[in-house]
């Protein structure tokens, strides 16, 4: 029997009609959609499902709606996925930033309600600390070391700008001050690198997110957190998490880098041979990881085949 991989996506992968072949191919896909419905209500303003498959007001973009959308929607795939006979021991997840709540999930840390329940909160405190301080990001292709020279050069006096995302090689996302961002733009070319403004609420792993770090803490406190059937890779540390650490870990992670390069290629060595599966909505992870290695195949499942 194969042993499995599991690649969550973060948020960026969100858009609208996501989740909506699943729901309507798989009972257990379903089922799903139809319990985060239940625990959030109309907390959205709409049920979730309606959101995901219709987004009939534009918000599906908005960090306190596309945090449990994904999440809800890569839970479903998994669970279509087992249904539609996929086999194989999972041994392993990570997901990127919001992901890793969905691999947490899959290790059996928090049931799906409790994990949707953190993800919408985390979700509303990111919305609101985004909304408090006007901040931002931008995504920096080319050498990864002009790209953290950049970071340097570009932040002025009390500015923030810091490194947030370190994707794979050749792609770092830099956080912070509006002006600093923008300087970096400016400033790109000279180092023989492509910089490019992301479309973002605010400056999202950068100090700027520090109340919603807070408001996690305590919301994490308050978890009941099993420990890990499975290795789950921590974004922060690019190692395993271990079960005294979880909450710490998920604090840090808001306001941390994001260690993904070094977290994919250190799995791809401890799983050669190994079956990698991206969860919807899909495609991202799998991009980023022939960037970081061609040794590893991902198979996506934004949709039921």
């Amino acid at each position: 029997m194969p042993k499995l991989v599991a690649l969550c996506p973060g948020q960026g992968a969100q858009k609208a009609g996501m989740g909506k072949a699943w729901f309507d191919a798989s009972p257990a896909a379903k089922t799903i959609f139809e319990e985060a419905d239940a625990v959030l209500g109309n907390a959205l303003g709409l049920p979730l499902s309606e959101i995901c498959f219709n987004d009939p007001c534009g918000e599906i973009n908005k960090t306190n709606i596309s945090q449990p959308a994904i999440y809800t929607c890569s839970v479903a795939s998994w669970h279509g996925l087992r249904e539609q006979g996929l086999e194989g021991e999972m041994v392993a997840a990570a997901g990127l930033s919001l992901g890793e709540y969905t691999a947490l999930h899959l290790a059996g840390v928090f049931s799906f309600a409790d994990g949707l329940r953190l993800v919408a909160k985390r979700g509303q405190l990111m919305q609101a600390a985004a909304e408090a301080k006007e901040s931002t990001m931008v995504a920096v292709m080319g050498d990864d070391e002009a790209a953290l020279a950049l970071c340097d050069e570009a932040r002025e006096g009390d500015e923030i700008l810091v490194a947030a995302n370190f994707n794979a090689p050749g792609q770092t996302v830099l956080s912070g001050s509006v002006s600093a961002c923008e300087r970096v733009a400016t400033l790109a070319e000279e180092k023989g690198v492509r910089a490019t403004p992301l479309s973002v609420a605010g400056a999202f792993h950068s100090p700027f997110m520090a109340p919603a770090a807070e408001g996690m803490r305590q919301a994490l406190a308050e978890a009941m957190l099993n420990t890990p059937e499975i290795d789950v890779w921590s974004n922060v540390t690019a190692a395993l998490h271990t079960p005294e650490a979880i909450a710490d870990r998920l604090v840090d992670q808001i306001t941390d880098s994001v260690r993904w390069a070094q977290s994919c290629s250190k799995m791809a060595t401890r799983y050669d041979g190994c079956s990698w599966h991206e969860l919807a909505p899909s495609g991202v992870l799998r991009g980023l990881m022939r960037r970081i290695t061609r040794d590893v195949k991902v198979e996506t499942h934004n949709e039921p085949t």
